[in-house]
């Protein structure tokens, strides 16, 4: 039976030293029914140049410019010019595993259109590795050998951008690339989840993720954490929040505070809440902030939970347990 061809959608800007890695990863599939479909987003190094090279060598890849600006325009070109029955989107400075293509592909053949298949991640860098990423690598990975990624969608990106495929059906049904959101890869993530595409288990690491000063997730100012709560907060209101049920917000830190922010911005009402002895009573934005204890008091709420620190989190989750209520239906973990 003949293999559906896979488009491999790479925007890049400025990352020649690195793409001749990254097409070799690709050149390297055990996996053979792909394309490439390449968009410089007006680089002005060697990248296009080396792409070029590439595709002269080998008509699979496929080189265009940004019809517009930014990453959201290049992934838009690139859809445009996509011809697979299957697409995933690869990051011009990873490297992917030799299996990754023919795994994805055989997960999405098997399991067929309504699913996603996903792979596990490893960060590597000339440095070292952040405790930080290597939190993130565990806890994403983890997620993932089980299919589970959805459950914690509102803590961070479950999905990460270069390790994912589906059926491009599946894809344009979830809008594609159109939505001018960002983090765009988180605001996909979340699409899948609202359209309800399954996530397929995998706990073979398929791609390997570079962490370098300049990469853009540490650079563009659309990856910046107010980025983050702003879109957690559009799904949350979209898709979980019940505006008949009293809504409160936990935690009155820098995420805390930026919350409370917006949703006041946006009329809805809330009860803010906090366990630190010199806020409580205080008000912050107009608005008091209680002892947590207060959600006793209150008939059928839903939370939000803006504290990080992962002691706490789970002191949260048994008070919540205790209290007879469940994650990603009365509250929201949001880091």
């Amino acid at each position: 039976m003949k293999e559906p061809l896979v488009s491999i959608l790479i925007p890049f800007k400025n990352t020649s030293a690195f793409l001749p890695e990254c097409i070799d990863s690709i050149l390297s599939q055990s996996y053979k029914n792909w394309e490439v479909i390449a968009v410089d987003d007006h680089s002005d190094d060697t990248s296009r140049a080396i792409v070029e090279q590439y595709s002269s060598r080998d008509p699979r890849i496929k080189v265009h410019s940004n019809k517009g600006d930014g990453i959201i325009s290049a992934l838009r070109t690139a859809y445009s010019f996509s011809k697979g029955e299957l697409l995933t989107r690869m990051d011009s400075d990873d490297i992917m595993n030799s299996n990754k293509l023919e795994i994805m592909a055989s997960s999405l053949e098997k399991h067929g259109k309504g699913h996603i298949a996903v792979g596990g991640v490893r960060y590597f860098s000339h440095r070292g590795i952040s405790s930080g990423y290597e939190r993130y690598e565990k806890w994403l990975n983890k997620l993932t050998a089980k299919g589970e990624n959805y459950s914690e969608i509102y803590k961070e990106c479950v999905i990460p951008s270069p390790c994912w495929m589906v059926h491009k059906i599946d894809l344009e049904e979830c809008g594609a690339f159109e939505p001018n959101r960002y983090p765009e890869d988180y605001d996909l993530a979340f699409r899948f989840y609202e359209r309800g595409l399954q996530c397929i288990p995998c706990n073979e690491i398929l791609h390997r993720w570079r962490d370098y000063d300049s990469r853009t997730s540490r650079t563009s100012e659309h990856y910046a954490q107010n980025y983050f709560l702003h879109l957690k907060l559009h799904y949350f209101l979209k898709l979980h929040h019940d505006h008949r049920r009293p809504l409160t917000v936990w935690g009155a830190g820098d995420k805390g505070k930026s919350t409370a922010r917006e949703l006041l911005e946006q009329d809805i009402p809330f009860y803010w809440l906090c366990d630190n002895p010199k806020k409580i009573g205080k008000k912050i934005y107009g608005q008091e902030l209680r002892h947590f204890n207060y959600l006793i008091k209150l008939k059928n709420p839903q939370s939000i939970i803006t504290v990080a620190n992962e002691v706490a989190q789970e002191m949260i989750t048994n008070f919540f347990s205790n209290l007879g209520q469940s994650p990603m239906e009365d509250y929201f973990f949001f880091c």
